[in-house]
């Protein structure tokens, strides 16, 4: 997700801070700044330095990466998931929380980068195989329509039934009741 775009740095600061329901005296205080300071640079009058808005970062709980972004310290990477979003704009949990659902988050994301290409249609293969013929028509393809021909059973069930099961002329096991 691309950083909204606003006029400066400042703006964007306001803006995270009224939105993070944090007064001005409260964020000059957790960033270590002086209120007219972080005013000004608010207003747009002063531009801070990257040790500032990291610390103006801590202070409105948001990941210095977005400021230095929004300030022209460094160029904005690929776009953001709309997890990454979900998890940032999350306020229930907190900062150390959303911080690691953020870097397991990447890690898979960086696993499947480098990792196999084609492992979702391995995935998609192994959990919707293609169904194999029964019986002994091999001519018959999959797509024909088999009136008389049953569902098989998975194979947990074949092994459960086995008992009670005898076997019919074509090979395949039928379940029998057993009276007793």
């Amino acid at each position: 997700m691309a950083l909204p775009k606003v006029g400066s740095i400042g703006e964007y600061i306001r803006e995270q801070r009224t939105h993070a329901k944090i007064s001005l005296r409260q964020l000059a205080a957790a960033a270590g700044v002086s209120n007219p300071y972080l005013s000004q640079i608010e207003r747009g009058l002063r531009k801070p330095s990257a040790e500032i808005l990291n610390q103006i970062a801590k202070g409105l709980h948001i990941s210095s990466q977005a400021l230095y972004i929004q300030a022209g310290l460094i160029e904005e990477r690929e776009p953001d998931s709309d997890v990454l979003a979900a998890i940032r704009a999350d306020h229930l949990i907190t900062e150390r929380q959303r911080q690691v659902l953020i870097d397991i988050y990447e890690s898979f994301r960086k696993e499947n980068r480098d990792g196999a290409p084609d492992e979702d249609a391995q995935t998609s293969q192994k959990a919707h195989p293609a169904p194999e013929p029964r019986g002994g028509d091999a001519s018959s393809s999959p797509n024909e329509a088999a009136p008389n021909r049953e569902t098989p059973l998975p194979e947990g069930y074949l092994t459960a039934l086995k008992p009670y099961a005898v076997p019919s002329d074509s090979g395949n096991v039928t379940p029998e009741s057993k009276e007793g």
